[in-house]
C-alpha cells in the first residue's frame, strides 16, 4: 500500500533541509578559511550560496568589465566536490532511514519517495540561485603587481574601476541540480544492501549491490587517507587556514584523480598566469608549461620520486575493495563472476570521477582594447584522458575482483554454518 501521509512530505522536507545545511556549514567553514569572510557589502552568504549552488551542481556564470573602459571574460567549471560529499552523504543516508529493515518496496513507492524529494531539492536550489549573485569592484592600489597598478591609476582617474561579479545561471542550475539529485538517490538505493528494492530487481542484488558498495568505501577510504594527509600538512608545514579550505571545499579533486593516476591512468591540463586553483605544488609545477601537459604517475615522478607510492596504494586498496565485494556477495558467486562486477562499478565510478573532478577556469581582461596580459588573465585546466583511464579502471576491476574472490575464501570458511549471508 502506498503512503500518502504528510510524513512522508515530512521525510523528504528533513531530507533536503539537511543536506543544504550540511553544505551550506562545509562551504562556509572552507571559504572562512580561505578568508573569505572579510568580504565588503555582506557578499560572504552570496559566496556560501554560489559554492552550495555548484556543490549541488548548478552553474554560476562570471562576468566584468568596467564600462566602455575595459571588458572581461571568464568562465569557471569545477565542481567543490568536499562540499557535494557531504551533501551528498546526508541526503542519501536520510532519504533511506524511513526505508530500512525492509526487504522489498513497490516501484511505485519508491519513485514517490523520490519525486517528493526531488521537487523540494529543487525547490531549495532555485531559492540558493537566486541569492547566489553578486558584484564586487577591484581595487588595484599601490600593492597591486605588475601592471595592475597601471590599471587601477588609470581607472581612478576615468572614475570606472574594473569589476568582477557571479551569478547562478538558473537553467542549467536546474537541469544540473536534477541530474545530480537523481544520480544520488539511484546510487543510494545501489549501494545500501538495507534499502528495499522492487521484487523484479531482488535478483540482481548479487550482482550490483556488493561491487557497488565496495567501489563507493573505496573512494570514501580515499577521502579518508587525504583528510588524515592533509591535517599533518596543516600542523606541521605552515598555512593552515590554506590548507584547511583545500579539504572542506576540494579535497576529493585532489584525492580520486589520485587513484585513477595510482592505477595508470592520466590527465591533461595546463597553468597559468598568477591565477591559479589550490593545488599541491607538484601538480602545480607539472601543468605550468608552455603547451598542455600530460600527468600520470610517470611525470610526477620525473619531479618527485615520491610520487611512485600513488601505485602501491591503489593496490593495496583495490584488492581490499575486491575482498569486500566478494565476501558481502553470496558464497554462489564464482571468481570470474566477482571479476565482472567490480571491473564494470570501478569503471563506472572512475567515469563519474573523470566527470567531477574535471577543471575549467579562465579569466581576461583587456584596458582599453589593450589586452593585460598574464597580469591580469590566467587559465587552468585538468581533464581526463578519459579512454586510457576508464579502461585501465576495467582491468584493474577486473583483477582486483578475481583476485579479492581467492582471498575471501578463507574468511567465508570463518563464517558459522546456520550464520546469514553476508550480502
Amino acid at each position: 500500500m502506498i503512503r500518502t501521509s504528510p510524513r512522508v512530505w515530512r521525510d523528504a522536507l528533513v531530507a533536503v533541509v539537511v543536506g543544504f545545511v550540511v553544505m551550506a556549514a562545509v562551504a562556509a567553514a572552507g571559504l572562512a578559511c580561505a578568508g573569505a569572510g572579510g568580504l565588503p557589502d555582506g557578499a560572504f552568504p552570496r559566496v556560501v550560496a554560489a559554492v552550495v549552488v555548484m556543490a549541488a551542481g548548478g552553474a554560476v556564470e562570471v562576468s566584468g568589465g568596467a564600462g566602455f573602459l575595459a571588458e572581461a571574460d571568464a568562465s569557471l567549471s569545477v565542481l567543490p566536490l568536499s562540499v557535494a560529499l557531504a551533501g551528498a552523504l546526508t541526503t542519501g543516508a536520510v532519504f533511506l532511514r524511513p526505508l530500512h529493515n525492509r526487504a522489498v518496496a513497490g516501484p511505485t513507492e519508491l519513485l514517490l519517495r523520490a519525486a517528493r524529494l526531488t521537487v523540494l531539492w529543487l525547490l531549495a536550489l532555485v531559492g540558493l540561485a537566486l541569492l547566489a549573485r553578486k558584484d564586487f569592484g577591484l581595487t588595484t592600489g599601490d600593492s597591486a603587481p605588475g601592471d595592475l597598478g597601471d590599471i587601477g591609476e588609470i581607472g581612478d582617474l576615468l572614475d570606472s574601476a574594473p569589476t568582477v561579479g557571479f551569478r547562478a545561471d538558473l537553467p542549467a542550475t536546474l537541469c544540473f541540480g536534477l541530474l545530480w539529485i537523481l544520480g544520488l538517490l539511484l546510487v543510494s538505493l545501489l549501494v545500501s544492501r538495507r534499502a528495499p528494492l522492487p521484487a523484479g530487481l531482488v535478483r540482481f542484488h548479487a550482482a550490483v549491490r556488493p561491487a557497488a558498495f565496495a567501489t563507493t568505501l573505496l573512494l570514501l577510504a580515499y577521502v579518508v587517507l587525504g583528510l588524515g594527509v592533509g591535517v599533518v600538512v596543516a600542523l606541521t608545514q605552515g598555512h593552515a587556514d590554506r590548507t584547511l579550505a583545500v579539504l572542506l571545499l576540494g579535497l576529493p579533486n585532489l584525492v580520486w584523480p589520485a587513484l585513477t593516476l595510482g592505477f595508470g591512468g592520466a590527465w591533461r591540463g595546463r597553468a597559468e598566469g598568477p591565477f591559479g586553483l589550490p593545488m599541491p605544488r607538484l601538480l602545480d609545477e607539472a601543468l605550468r608549461g608552455p603547451e598542455l601537459s600530460t600527468v600520470d604517475v610517470a611525470s610526477l615522478a620525473e619531479r618527485d620520486a615520491r610520487a611512485w607510492w600513488l601505485v602501491p596504494v591503489a593496490a593495496v586498496l583495490l584488492l581490499g575493495a575486491g575482498v569486500l565485494a566478494a565476501v558481502r556477495s553470496p558464497v554462489h558467486i564464482r571468481p570470474r563472476q566477482h571479476a565482472l562486477h567490480l571491473a564494470v562499478a570501478l569503471a563506472l565510478g572512475t567515469l563519474t570521477v573523470c566527470l567531477l573532478a574535471r577543471v575549467q577556469a579562465q579569466f581576461w581582461l583587456s584596458l582599453l582594447g589593450i589586452g593585460a596580459g598574464d597580469a591580469l588573465g590566467g587559465t587552468v585546466a585538468f581533464t581526463p584522458v578519459l579512454l586510457r583511464t576508464v579502461g585501465l579502471a576495467l582491468l584493474w576491476g577486473a583483477v582486483a575482483g578475481f583476485l579479492g574472490a581467492l582471498s575471501a575464501r578463507p574468511l567465508r570458511r570463518r563464517v558459522p554454518a546456520g550464520a546469514p549471508d553476508a550480502s
